[in-house]
């Protein structure tokens, strides 16, 4: 029974563990969402400017888990593009080696549980602030102090090798096979990563077991290099669903990491030498020699056999040397590591764009168009704030559609065969199901989004201006279904537009057009960089007054008795239907000013 608690206390700590780094990412994500939707956009420039932003963002939301995924998301999105990517995973792995430091400074050298409980009233404190942004940094508080509150209770929980010589006899025979040790460790890294999903977490159990001499060393090493595999893993998952330039990425991450462990192998002995010797420089005993039972085990006879106080006090340093130093060299592996790996592979970042790109094969789409969902391929990604920018890149492909939909009014309007006018009036009816249908998964994937935890108040603005911008760009689909029909009814009734009429139907249209166009580029201009919509009034006025033109010449037309009363009746009704285009399109460029207006 003790043995079953002792288990479950285990996977407790290493859940509070996760759980609190979880909640210290998410925290700082939802903080600095959009800070950091702007340092990828403007700090990526090239190769060294990519690293040193995925390094920054990673040492700050703490999980390179995270920052790759962001990264598929926004390369998913086309806001990175394959050669940035690459750049900022390599920032990012050596980003995220600052946790083994913050481990081996601090969860070791002191008890920093006895400030977790504190932290957590400070964090508490700040979570029930009205203001959004004190929230996620009491979010952050909380996550911190769970994190360091779960490695107190992981080490408090390791069985005492002292006690259990047995458990150790157990692991010597996994440490006696030489390099397939190596090979072995290496492996069970790999593994317990991606089964943690987190290459923190894995770090340390790693610290742990090294820091009580469960293993040695150099078997340390493996499981830190192993780690690195692992830890793509999530990247991979993430792009499973996602588009070609995303999977490439995540294959970069794949590429980058597994090079690195095939020339760590390989110079496997070297490696640790120069650890070693960076480890004693700093005036700590030779990592690849303490033996940590050892080292107890000897300071626990003085203590038993009465042993003056000088001696116990030498016994204890030597415990607390030989601990420091089997830490800093873990530490330093993993640093180093990512270090040497970055500036040996970031020279050949567009061979390794070619290389995934050779990898993963960009299918062509089948599907006419591409009329479907483009951007938006699988859930949510983390934080709230960095899912919008997907949906924002998807509404505008929704615009695109749009455009391309009014393209086939206006030859229908023209077309005079009934064969080819049956084929446009199909595609119009077509058009109106697929802008249905993306407006219902644009929305779905809103929800997801909107479930996905609390978040800030302008990400709030932005899924609710996101929502009518939807219903907007749907009703445009519904129109044109809606002029389709108008001359359905024409053809059956065999009345004909003459060539005013067209000429004065194909005015209007180039206003609408031009309408479409000042929305699509306020789309994507996006709230934070759009200052005013006076290219979209200006837009819809032009549509107004045309309307206003050839309802009046209509009106006189009709007293002259120029044509037939039903023809003129179906010419304005498509008059109408497009001016009532022309709201829909100003809707749109007021839905997003009004996110900024409502701050």
């Amino acid at each position: 029974m003790a043995i079953l608690l002792q288990i479950l206390t285990l996977f407790g700590a290493l859940g509070m563990f996760l759980y609190g780094m979880t909640l210290m990412s998410e925290g700082l994500q939802k903080a600095a969402g959009d800070k950091m939707r702007s340092i990828l956009a403007s700090m990526t420039s090239n190769p060294f400017k990519s690293v040193l932003t995925g390094l920054l963002i990673t040492a700050l939301i703490q999980s390179s888990s995270a920052t790759t995924v962001m990264v598929v998301s926004f390369v998913n999105a086309s806001l990175l593009s394959l050669s940035q990517a690459v750049g900022v995973i390599m920032g990012a792995n050596i980003g995220t080696t600052v946790t083994a430091w913050l481990i081996s400074l601090l969860g070791f050298k002191a008890d920093i549980s006895i400030l977790s409980v504190p932290l957590m009233a400070v964090g508490f404190l700040l979570s029930i602030s009205k203001k959004s942004s004190r929230k996620n940094y009491g979010e952050f508080v909380v996550g911190f102090a769970l994190l360091f509150l779960g490695l107190t209770f992981l080490k408090d929980s390791v069985p005492d090798l002292r006690e259990s010589p047995q458990v150790l006899e157990f692991l010597k025979q996994w440490t006696g096979y030489g390099f397939g040790s190596v090979l072995l460790f290496l492996g069970i890294g790999t593994v317990l990563t991606i089964l943690l999903q987190s290459s923190s977490a894995t770090m340390a159990l790693t610290l742990v077991m090294v820091n009580f001499g469960w293993i040695p060393f150099p078997m340390a090493a493996a499981l830190v290099l192993g780690e690195n595999i692992g830890t793509t893993i999530t990247a991979n998952i993430a792009a499973a669903v996602a588009n070609v330039s995303a999977k490439r990425a995540a294959r970069a991450h794949t590429v980058f990491n597994v090079f690195g462990v095939i020339w760590a192998i390989a110079l496997f002995k070297p490696f640790l030498s120069l650890v070693s010797t960076i480890v004693t420089a700093l005036g700590l005993p030779d990592p690849l020699t303490v033996d940590m039972v050892s080292l107890q085990n000897t300071s626990d006879i003085f203590k038993a056999s009465g042993a003056d106080a000088q001696t116990i006090a030498g016994a204890e340093a030597a415990v607390a040397a030989g601990s420091t130093a089997v830490l800093y060299g873990v530490s330093f592996v993993h640093t180093l590591f990512n270090l040497i790996n970055t500036t040996l592979l970031i020279w050949f970042i567009p061979l390794i764009v070619k290389f995934v790109t050779w990898l993963v094969k960009d299918k062509s789409e089948d599907s006419e168009d591409g009329l479907k969902l483009k951007f938006i391929q699988a859930g949510p990604w983390g934080a709230p704030e960095l899912s919008l920018e997907e949906a924002k890149q998807e509404i505008v492909h929704f615009a695109q559609i749009c455009k391309k939909d009014y393209g086939y009014v206006r030859e229908a309007i023209h077309e005079s065969d009934s064969g080819r006018f049956d084929t446009l009036f199909k595609k119009l009816s077509r058009y109106e199901e697929i802008t249905d249908k993306l407006e219902f998964e644009i929305a779905a994937y809103l929800n997801k989004v909107a479930e996905t935890g609390e978040m800030s108040e302008e990400s709030s603005r932005r899924i609710r201006a996101m929502y009518k911008i939807i219903g907007e760009l749907e009703s445009l689909g519904d129109s044109a279904e809606a002029i389709g029909r108008i001359l359905y009814r024409k053809r059956e009734h065999k009345k004909t537009f003459d060539s005013e009429m067209l000429s004065h139907l194909d005015e209007m249209l180039s206003y609408v057009d031009k309408a479409i166009d000042c929305m699509t580029e306020n789309l994507q201009a996006g709230y934070m960089v759009l200052k005013n919509i006076e290219n979209a009034y200006y837009a819809e006025q032009d549509i107004n007054h045309c309307r206003n033109k050839l309802r009046d010449m209509h009106v006189c037309n009709i007293e002259n008795k120029n044509f037939d009363y039903l023809s003129g009746a179906y010419y304005m009704d498509i008059v109408s239907e497009l001016e009532r285009v022309g709201d829909f399109i100003i809707n749109v460029s007021e839905a997003i000013i009004e996110i900024k207006q409502n701050k």
